[in-house]
């Protein structure tokens, strides 16, 4: 999901700029839920367990370039289902700075696009999970369907998102098209396997069920 060095020149970066900023707004709304829902100390807790895994995903998990970027496993949606949205976002930004600040230094120009990659699917996957996974539903219960669908937003946004950078910065010329098709392509096999990563991650949550009670994990988990 990272957008390759001198994708996008200085002066189209300002568009990325905005769009970070929005994600953040958007963060701040959530993480004030989240502290209204179950305190500052649990959000703090949640985001600093989500940063550490980001950082391990990014830097441990496999990952290799692929037109116009790389093939991730980022796991949005199992950190979304785990922690909540607010942690999930919070901990996506910071491990991305992370990696960029002490590891990939040259990332650092492409911080907002790549961070506005990260979040913006998150975003759409918090109202997909909101919609098709009942109230009275905790986390824990979800189907296959319900988890396939999750990834399919996520990864699919992600996809998106580093299209629409690659064509914003670089054009429609038919080499660069065909740059973002390949990395489509190679990123929605990420969709076959993050399902089954969260009915592993829920099925074993089932059988910590303590863990509802330490502030760790987003209240929905089990409730």
């Amino acid at each position: 999901m990272h957008i390759e060095p001198d994708l996008i020149s200085p002066e189209k970066m300002l568009l990325a700029f905005g769009t970070a900023a929005a994600a953040g707004a958007m963060t701040l709304k959530l993480a004030t839920d989240a502290v209204r829902e179950r305190g500052a100390i649990s959000l703090l807790a949640r985001s600093v367990a989500t940063t550490a895994a980001v950082f391990c995903f990014f830097e441990l998990l496999p990952h290799h370039p692929v037109g116009v970027s790389e093939v991730h496993l980022i796991l949005g949606s199992t950190l979304l289902l785990v922690f909540g949205a607010a942690p999930a976002a919070i901990g996506l930004a910071l491990g991305l700075l992370i990696q960029g600040l002490f590891f990939a230094p040259f990332d650092l120009p492409q911080y907002f696009a790549n961070v506005t990659t990260l979040l913006g699917p998150l975003f759409a996957t918090k109202l997909v999970v909101d919609r098709i996974v009942p109230a009275n539903t905790p986390y824990v219960d979800l189907r296959y369907g319900q988890a396939l669908a999750l990834s399919v937003t996520y990864q699919g946004g992600v996809v998106v998102w580093v299209g629409f950078w690659a064509l914003y910065g670089q054009g429609l010329g038919a080499d660069n098209l065909a740059a973002v098709a390949t990395f489509g392509g190679a990123y929605m096999l990420v969709v076959l396997l993050e399902p089954l990563i969260d009915l592993g991650v829920l099925a074993a949550a089932k059988l910590v069920r303590g863990l509802a009670a330490t502030g760790l994990v987003t209240p929905r988990l089990y409730n």
